[in-house]
């Protein structure tokens, strides 16, 4: 149930484009300097933004974006399961998981057994610290419009 209902917050946050609704990103920005020992923010040019530690992923881009698949990291199992079977980060997600990272791992993936490789809690800001990674994220590519079918010739009797 718990999986169905974070699948639908997913698509409905990725359908309606609201990346981060409630968080404050300056706030964010102070809090993030507690993850960052952990966490890097580079763009896909290689330019740091946040110059930070290389034990857990690269945070550039992640919201909106589905868990455990930045490339060239190795994630653990649980993670990389909880991806795989629809966990996206939302705010609501992401402050969940920050909260304590073991914990929503084993509820959204309804295994007592599952892990985190994240140790550290925050226990409040996550909803800040998400609209600050909002505020660094790349804009949504948008779709290409689909061609228009060319018009029916009227026809004449």
């Amino acid at each position: 149930m718990k999986l169905k209902l974070a699948m639908a917050l997913a698509a409905t946050t990725l359908a309606t484009g609201a990346f981060a609704e409630g968080g404050d990103a300056a706030a964010g920005e102070k809090a993030f300097k507690k993850c960052k020992s952990c966490h890097m923010i580079q763009d896909a040019d290689g330019n740091n933004i946040v110059k930070g530690g290389k034990t857990g992923p690269n945070l550039f881009g992640i919201v909106g974006q589905q868990a455990g698949a930045v490339e060239g990291f190795k994630y653990g199992k649980d993670m990389v399961a909880a991806g795989e079977a629809g966990l996206v980060w939302t705010e609501e997600t992401f402050a969940a998981y920050v909260k304590d990272p073991k914990k929503f791992l084993q509820e959204f993936l309804d295994s007592k057994k599952a892990k985190s490789k994240m140790s550290f809690r925050l226990k409040k800001g996550g909803e800040d610290v998400y609209a600050y990674l909002a505020s660094l994220s790349p804009a949504p590519e948008a779709e290409e419009p689909a061609a228009e079918e060319p018009a029916a010739e009227a026809v004449s009797e």
